[in-house]
């Protein structure tokens, strides 16, 4: 038997971020790594990887992960030392851009005894 059109297993948001269901800070913190990941990446393809060695300060294993995306066990500040060494300069860009979720914080506080 045939079954009708396909219909989408799941609704999206317009954003990986928010379709894995990541929390709003977790998701902020991620798409902040995620911008300092991509401007390292656009200096560092200027350079070898013995090179990158040099100027990061770094053996050759974690400049190869850093180039291969593996950043999870890097912190915020690590990228930023790496942008630093790199000569970038970083501009933080803030905004509310999510005021629901600010709403229904408080509307679970107020529900709370």
């Amino acid at each position: 038997m045939k079954s009708g059109p396909n219909k989408p297993t799941h609704v999206t948001y317009g954003n990986v971020l928010d379709d894995l269901g990541f929390s709003p800070e977790h998701r902020t913190a991620l798409k902040f790594k995620a911008e300092i990941y991509r401007a390292i990446l656009k200096v560092a393809k200027k350079y070898s990887q013995k090179e990158l060695q040099k100027i990061l300060g770094e053996p050759q294993p974690r400049v190869s992960e850093l180039l291969n995306g593996k950043i999870a066990n890097k912190s915020v500040d690590k990228l930023l030392h790496y942008a630093g060494r790199l000569g970038i300069e970083t501009k933080a860009k803030f905004a509310q851009t999510h005021k629901e979720v600010v709403k229904k914080e408080l509307a679970q506080a107020n529900m709370s005894p």
